[in-house]
């Protein structure tokens, strides 16, 4: 899996490897797991996916991305499993010669995954009920 990780997901690492002369700017989004919802308090979010399809879905995204907005690099990773709170559960990083490009592809990049990958998010509350939402 290139895309999707059961594991932790490591920020310094990645941002590590994203260093390179001909950028100019650096753009991480994570999106961190919150522990509550509403009015109930989160325990874990609990991932679940077509992995095959996801790890496409996300692959052409990149690709496009980095066409469209010439980055110099891009990587989404998204968690599936468990993951609590104030843990990433997802992480995209961008990288161009200037900031507006690598800003742009990061929201793109982000809302196209969240839109399009088949990842799929159930909510368990500290009240042990749960809730499936959309992606």
């Amino acid at each position: 899996m290139e895309h999707l990780s059961t594991e932790p997901i490591d920020l310094g690492k990645i941002l590590d490897t994203f260093h390179y002369p001909k950028s100019g700017a650096i753009v991480l989004f994570t999106g961190e797991t919150r522990d509550y919802s509403g009015e109930k308090i989160v325990q874990y979010l609990e991932y679940e996916s077509h992995i095959e399809m996801a790890e496409k879905v996300i692959s052409e995204i990149l690709s496009d991305s980095i066409t469209r907005w010439k980055l110099n690099r891009a990587v989404c990773i998204h968690r599936i499993g468990r993951v609590d709170p104030a843990e990433s559960a997802v992480v995209v990083v961008t990288s161009s010669p200037h900031r507006k490009e690598a800003y742009e592809a990061n929201r793109h990049i982000i809302d196209s995954v969240k839109k399009n990958a088949p990842i799929w998010k159930k909510e368990v509350f500290s009240d042990e009920t749960s809730s499936w939402k959309e992606s």
